[in-house]
């Protein structure tokens, strides 16, 4: 059967602040839309229904808000143990008790910095408060708007209709795809993504009915600035004039790179600013206040620029605990103070040659990437110098809320008219809170109406076919200019050459048309890990087809998330190895499609996957930009010639069939590989995961011998430390894990127990919590008969030695914190022992410090926590104990977010001391200051070395 046919369009905006929907019906035009009113309690005793739905999810502890929390209904993803409202409520509730609110999950859900799929959020919360992850609060808002459809349209369903849901335009591919299955969690499988500034301006076009053409006669440029919560979004429409006095014609000619610079930023600058009036001199609020004072500056601000705007607005915080009332305090914030930061903060005057500033302001909070330079002018003026072509807009639409500030829109008309030379037109945008939600609806029936369009010319005779003039006052104009950047596949290439890249699908190829690459072949590997690594440009005018090679040269050029999977080898097969061309298209839906099509038969293709989920965490690895992905591959093709003979000096060792080889031999495999590829330490990520996948694909044959299997374990582990940071680390842990029950081979062996605790602290950092509980559990039981030995033993077993057991216990990042503070009690007890190992230390400093190599930042342990740690390393001589002194930088070491970093008096006490202690500058840098770890502190730090070209940020 046929799904049902859809009788209305809706157009939903995910917005960072609001969520808006707008319906019109198929059969409808567009002075039809109009807009869904949303359930929604406002208080605990009271439902109200508006059409704007804070975008925002309060996540109350059990019994806090009664029964009342699951009307009008529940919450996608909230039970009885953890209830959750969203919308008016949620916000207020939000704004006395920040630490249990969701807020600008869409702004997290675009940051590629962390695992979006996580329960991270909210950012900073207690672990008495239940968390989420920003792919999850996302589903739960689309999750509200599809209950209060269907309750509004019981014969028509949401998930039944035609439905166009806004991103930004400068979402990255991983962002939209992670948008595409928020929506398929709140049950909506089939919807349409739209860039939010063709929304708004698709909403401005249907408003002006038959003066459409008349209204845009004068206007060649137009530039639509779309400035929300958490997104500032730029866009350049090129208008040409119809020659039979028609409609115009718009083609959308360009897009900004993706700008996470909004009113979230504007609070929080005014925050900063109060801070000063409710923080003790020379010290900072806690993260939890903090967050409360940006909700109350949020609120403030929205008075103090509105159009009757009072003088000032007071600001109270409350206390907490016991103190909450007599701790209370207020500040003023004046309408001065307020145009002062938003205006003159976000729009000051700039020339049209000005460029962003590099360095980083005052804008760090809440974990979230935001940009250097907050001047929201300086990166226009950027953006146009690039994009424009020597010609500067005539018109401007604004929308978003901050434009409802008077004082900003003639702040940025001002600034567009002087550079210019004459003055902008500003259309009129009556509704800049739900613009982007109706031109979502407006842009669906357009394409209705062209479908109906396109089948009368068929079924008609062409004199017939012509649009009669009621048709052409109904219609809504296309806006075209297709992809809005060319995509490319990085191509490998020697070492020290520029890089160059092969054209996968054309800046302005339209929806739905796909290119097949057929000048070019590659060789997919079915059965093991496959990457390609994409770029796209949305800056370079330059001409170029399908297919062309080209270097990658001058700015624009952004990384997307790699095309990476492991497809499928014929069943019975362990790898095969099959010819394919590369195929590219802008979907039906709005995203990036590249698929392998098989050259001997076009019928079998894979569809290649954004590797978007797992991210690694703000504080951990990442490729570096002298050594990206586009480097490992040169290196890994400068190696190309060489990377055989190692893999058949692998494959000698451990291939399937054995080989007369002696045990030194064996031993020998290490030092053997470094004659062919040079020392060890220099092999970057490329060639370590080539190294490894060798070594992976014989991993059977590890335990042909008991020198076999330490080899294996020893090199095995180089070659995947640390577990994460290059693209489909995960698929290889998930490999490797599977061995973790067939446990050693040579169990008798004490020394392949050292190699076995070796190899798994190495990749550590890539098991999840589940596994690393499991092998917690392990290791305690080893260590437990471990400390039973005597002081002669040294401490060792037939299970490996102490040291190793202990330092593997300290990489458990990604268990709860609080099984990592019982481990750091039960060494504070084990250091009262005068043969206690100086590694205890060390493995203190790892369990309560504030960046974890490769766990979320919402993994480390609190600093209240962290205090007990802190003090006994205190009490340390640190002249004669410097691994302590390590220890008390790795936990007061400060990462600029309030929710992880100590106070500001207790890293005072820690600096006061380093000084009288003689420690490095660097180290003293890095408790004073958020600066990058060194190399040879990070491998004190993680006990091992990290590959070349991986960095942690």
């Amino acid at each position: 059967m046929h799904p049902p046919r859809p009788t209305y369009i809706v157009g939903i905006d995910l917005g960072t602040s609001h969520t808006v929907a707008a319906s019109v019906g198929v059969a409808g035009v567009a002075a039809d839309i109009e807009l869904l009113n949303m359930a929604q309690r406002s208080t605990a005793g009271e439902v109200i229904s508006q059409a704007l739905l804070p975008s925002v999810r309060y996540q109350a502890a059990p019994g806090e808000l009664g029964d009342s929390w699951q009307q009008p209904w529940p919450p996608q993803g909230a039970d009885v143990q953890a209830p959750a409202v969203i919308g008016r409520w949620a916000r207020d509730l939000g704004a006395a008790v920040p630490g249990r609110l969701v807020a600008s999950a869409k702004s997290w859900l675009s940051h590629t910095g962390v695992d979006r799929t996580a329960p991270i959020l909210p950012w900073g919360a207690g672990d008495d408060v239940a968390k989420l992850s920003p792919l999850a609060a996302s589903a739960s808002y689309l999750a509200h708007v599809k209950a209060a459809w269907d309750r509004a349209h019981p014969e028509a369903p949401l998930h039944q209709q035609s439905v166009v849901l806004t991103v930004p335009a400068s979402f990255d591919e991983g962002a939209r795809a992670l948008t595409l299955e928020a929506a398929q969690l709140a049950g909506l499988p089939g919807v349409q993504l739209l860039e939010e500034p063709k929304a708004a301006f698709h909403d401005w076009l249907v408003l002006q009915g038959e003066q459409l053409a008349p209204q845009l006669a004068d206007s060649r440029l137009v530039l639509v600035v779309d400035v929300g919560g958490g997104t500032t979004d730029l866009t350049l429409i090129r208008v040409a004039k119809a020659l039979d006095g028609g409609l115009p014609t718009l083609t959308r000619t360009a897009v900004g790179e993706h700008l996470m610079l909004g009113g979230d930023n504007m609070d929080l600058a005014l925050a900063h600013q109060l801070e000063l009036a409710f923080a003790d001199e020379g010290s900072k609020l806690p993260a939890q206040r903090f967050a409360q004072l940006v909700q109350r500056c949020r609120m403030a601000k929205e008075q103090l620029l509105a159009a009757d705007a009072p003088d000032h607005v007071s600001i109270t915080l409350l206390g907490g605990g016991s103190r909450l009332l007599a701790a209370t305090q207020t500040a003023t914030l004046t309408r001065g103070q307020v145009q002062q930061q938003v205006v003159e903060g976000f729009l000051p005057p700039a020339q049209i040659t000005d460029l962003p500033s590099k360095r980083q302001g005052a804008l760090r909070g809440f974990g979230l990437p935001y940009p250097a330079d907050a001047a929201i002018s300086r990166h226009l003026a950027q953006f146009l110098s690039l994009q424009a072509g020597g010609a500067l807009p005539d018109t401007v639409l604004l929308n978003g809320g901050v434009f409802h500030a008077h004082a900003l829109v003639e702040r940025l008309t001002d600034l567009l008219s002087r550079w210019r030379g004459s003055p902008v037109r500003v259309l009129h945008n009556p509704h800049p809170d739900w613009a982007v939600a109706r031109g979502a609806a407006a842009y669906g029936l357009a394409r209705v109406q062209a479908e109906r369009q396109a089948a009368s010319e068929v079924n008609q005779p062409a004199a017939q076919a012509q649009k009669a003039p009621a048709a052409i006052k109904n219609s809504i104009p296309h806006i075209g200019g297709g992809a809005a950047r060319s995509y490319w596949l990085l191509l490998p290439g020697k070492k020290g050459e520029t890089p160059q890249g092969l054209c996968l699908l054309p800046r302005g190829t339209e929806e739905g048309v796909r290119i097949v690459l057929s000048g070019r072949r590659f060789a997919l590997k079915l059965g093991q890990a496959v990457r390609f690594n994409l770029l796209a440009n949305s800056q370079s005018h330059a001409p170029v087809q399908a297919g062309q090679i080209a270097p990658l040269m001058g700015d624009g050029w952004v990384e997307l998330p790699p095309l990476a999977t492991v497809l499928p080898a014929p069943e019975g097969v362990a790898a095969a190895q099959v010819e394919v061309q590369l195929q590219a298209c802008m979907s039906e839906v709005g995203t990036l499609e590249v698929r392998c099509v098989a050259v001997q038969d076009a019928a079998q293709s894979w569809l290649l996957p954004f590797a978007v989920r797992g991210a690694v965490s703000s504080e951990t690895i990442a490729v570096s930009a002298d050594a990206s992905s586009a480097e490992g591959q040169k290196s890994l093709n400068s190696l190309a010639a060489k990377l055989p003979e190692a893999v058949a000096l692998i494959d000698r060792i451990f291939g399937a069939q054995a080989q007369e080889v002696t045990g030194k031999e064996v031993r020998q495999l290490r030092p053997s590989l470094e004659k062919i590829l040079g020392p060890r330490d220099s092999w970057d990520v490329g060639l370590l995961r080539a190294l490894f996948d060798a070594l992976l694909s014989r991993a059977k044959r590890r335990r042909r011998t008991a020198d076999h299997e330490r080899v294996w374990l020893n090199l095995a582990g180089w070659c995947l430390r640390p577990g994460v940071g290059a693209e489909l680390d995960g698929w290889r842990i998930t490999q490797v894990w599977a061995l973790y029950a067939a446990g050693l081979g040579h169990a008798k062996e004490s020394a392949n127990w050292t190699e076995w605790w070796v190899f798994w602290r190495r990749v550590a950092a890539g098991l999840n919590e589940a596994q690393q509980m499991e092998l917690l559990e392990d290791v305690a039981d080893q260590m437990q008969k471990a400390v039973q030995q005597t002081t002669r033993s040294g401490g060792k077993t037939s299970h490996g030695s102490y040291d190793d057991m202990l330092r593997l216990f300290a990489a458990m990042e990604a268990v709860p914190w609080q099984y990592r503070q019982e481990m750091g009690q039960w060494m504070l007890q084990r250091l009262k022992r005068p043969d206690e190992t100086v590694q205890t230390w060390w493995a203190i400093g790892r369990l309560a410090a504030r960046q974890s190599l490769a766990a979320n930042a919402h993994r480390v342990m609190p600093p209240e926590a962290a205090q007990e740690f802190l003090n006994a390393t205190l009490a340390q001589d640190w002249r004669k104990n410097e691994t302590a002194m390590f220890a008390v930088v790795q936990m007061a070491r400060m990462t600029g977010d309030r929710a992880r970093d100590l106070p500001d008096e207790v890293r005072a006490q820690v600096l006061e001391k380093m000084r009288s202690s003689g420690a490095p500058e660097r180290w003293i840098a890095m408790v004073e200051q958020v600066v990058q770890m060194q190399a040879e502190d990070q491998k004190r730090s993680l006990g091992d070395s990290l590959p070349p070209g991986l960095v942690l940020l």
